[in-house]
């Protein structure tokens, strides 16, 4: 338990530094992106692109389905089934990047040429766009094996530094933009995005083949297991339409209803929105394949601890910087874009509470999926979030103003979460008191401990930036001070000064 503990402290250590890195590059990346395309190409790109992510959510769920029988086998030490997972996975991604392009080249592309509102000026360019963003998704469903194998072997080390180098490459593609003429600069962005994801196909499969004798395709074809897999991406994939729909169908709809300024607000708020949960998903993304493995290897006890610490630990990261940007959010986002769309601070801060939300739901999501009836799961949790649809459909047709698609979103992430709950309590005799009061009572004990001195400070100050310093600094000290001695137990205290502890030893020995 203890090396494993140090390997969660190592990969999540990793991580960061590509989430430290990655982040600003990111946020600026976004702020030359709306600059140099303006609000209303910027918006286009976010519609075009969102249309794509709304068609390829297989995406989403065939990489669950990879992870989740890599992870599996690792976890029974049976490396040949292993290896016999990757070669099916492989044939069976490639096969679902053709049918994915065939859909979107002929479906997709009718509802692209007669539903979505593009200006007139940029119609030839989004199209180009949307052609172009076709090849990128198909590109990404066949590097899905490699960068799970990679996970499921927590090679975290190689996955931040390829990530570092994605993010800063996409960062030097928008610098080619500014010697671009204003009529181009749309499709040429789309085109150096495409090429950075060859490239990726190309790093992760290299590496992959050197590193793991398990990655090393070989016709090989299963009937059981094909079947296993698909039944299980079936149902993920019911949850991946669900999931992909609350996020980019929203964006159709706020095209629909509204202008593409929407959108491009919409986007600069998910932009935000990724930056910030990667602090949460790198710590998750540590813990996932252990909370697996320690399952299937029969160890309860070890899969209750790693749900329970990862839930906490995950809001409490989350929260840490989430409560300051959300008190300062309009001050931050004026200095760092040229021009604010209207409603970006709104769809900022309430994406934030929609990721507290989800930073608990986390680790349960992930036992759900491994250990439970997934058709009955995924049918209904995805029930619960497509409602997401029609119900801001509603709203929409009612007049009301757009952060309503957000509020909606966390309304139902709530409910979900705690659908979750009563879920594993079903399956495995999961510990809903405990949860509830170990980790869900403390998370929000912690939360009003915190808000008010910061809050108030922001209220009363003036409007100055070393007033907007002085309530950051605040929240994170009073942050720090009552997680450590109200959100975290005895043992979960030497859990965080053991894990610190590694990561200065992990610094001193490079």
């Amino acid at each position: 338990m203890q090396s494993s503990n140090k390997r969660i402290a190592r990969n999540t250590l990793m991580l960061y530094i590509r989430t430290f890195v990655m982040m600003p590059v990111s946020l600026y990346t976004s702020r030359i992106i709306l600059e140099v395309l303006g609000e209303n190409d910027f918006g286009v790109y976010n519609v075009v692109g969102g249309f794509i992510a709304l068609l390829s959510f297989i995406n989403s769920a065939m990489t669950k389905a990879t992870q989740r029988f890599l992870n599996v086998e690792l976890g029974k030490g049976n490396h040949d089934r292993v290896s016999r997972v990757y070669s099916m996975s492989l044939l069976i991604h490639f096969a679902i990047a053709v049918f994915i392009g065939f859909v979107l080249e002929t479906v997709g592309l009718y509802f692209f040429e007669t539903k979505l509102n593009i200006p007139p000026e940029t119609q030839d360019a989004a199209r180009v766009v949307y052609h172009i963003s076709v090849v990128t998704a198909c590109l990404h469903f066949i590097r899905i094996p490699d960068e799970s194998s990679i996970i499921a072997y927590e090679r975290m080390s190689f996955f931040a530094y390829v990530s570092i180098i994605e993010v800063m490459a996409k960062l030097g593609t928008v610098f080619l933009l500014f010697w671009a003429e204003d009529n181009n600069r749309l499709v040429l962005y789309a085109v150096a995005l495409m090429t950075v994801g060859i490239l990726l196909n190309i790093i992760y499969a290299i590496y992959c083949k050197r590193n793991f004798t398990t990655c090393r395709f070989r016709f090989y074809f299963d009937r059981k297991l094909l079947k296993e897999m698909l039944f299980f991406s079936s149902w993920s994939l019911f949850g991946g339409i669900a999931h992909v729909a609350s996020i980019q169908g929203i964006s159709i709809l706020l095209n629909i209803f509204f202008t593409v300024a929407v959108n491009a607000a919409m986007g600069v708020a998910s932009q935000v929105f990724s930056a910030v949960n990667t602090l949460v998903t790198n710590f998750q993304k540590a813990v996932q394949p252990q909370i697996v493995q320690s399952y299937f290897s029969g160890d309860k006890s070890r899969f209750l601890e790693l749900v329970f610490r990862s839930s906490k630990f995950s809001y409490f990261l989350l929260f840490f910087v989430a409560y300051p940007l959300i008190l300062i959010c309009r001050p931050v986002v004026e200095l760092w874009l040229v021009c604010v769309p209207q409603y970006t601070v709104q769809f900022i801060q309430l994406y934030l509470i929609f990721l507290l939300i989800d930073a608990l739901s986390g680790s349960l999501w992930v036992s759900s999926e491994t250990i439970g009836n997934i058709a009955k799961y995924q049918f209904t949790v995805s029930s619960m979030i497509i409602m997401n649809i029609p119900i801001i459909y509603i709203l929409f047709k009612f007049g009301c103003s757009p952060v309503y698609a957000v509020i909606v979103r966390i309304a139902i992430n709530f409910i979900t979460h705690c659908y979750r709950i009563f879920y594993l309590k079903h399956k495995v005799n999961f510990p809903v008191r405990r949860y509830v009061v170990e980790v869900m009572f403390r998370c929000l004990w912690v939360s009003v401990c915190i808000i008010p001195v910061p809050f108030f400070l922001h209220k009363f100050l003036t409007s100055s930036w070393g007033s907007h310093i002085l309530v950051v600094l605040t929240s994170l000290i009073i942050s720090g001070l009552v997680i450590y001695k109200f959100g975290l137990d005895a043992k979960e205290r030497g859990f965080v000064i053991s894990t610190v502890t590694n990561k200065f030893m992990f610094l001193k020995k490079q």
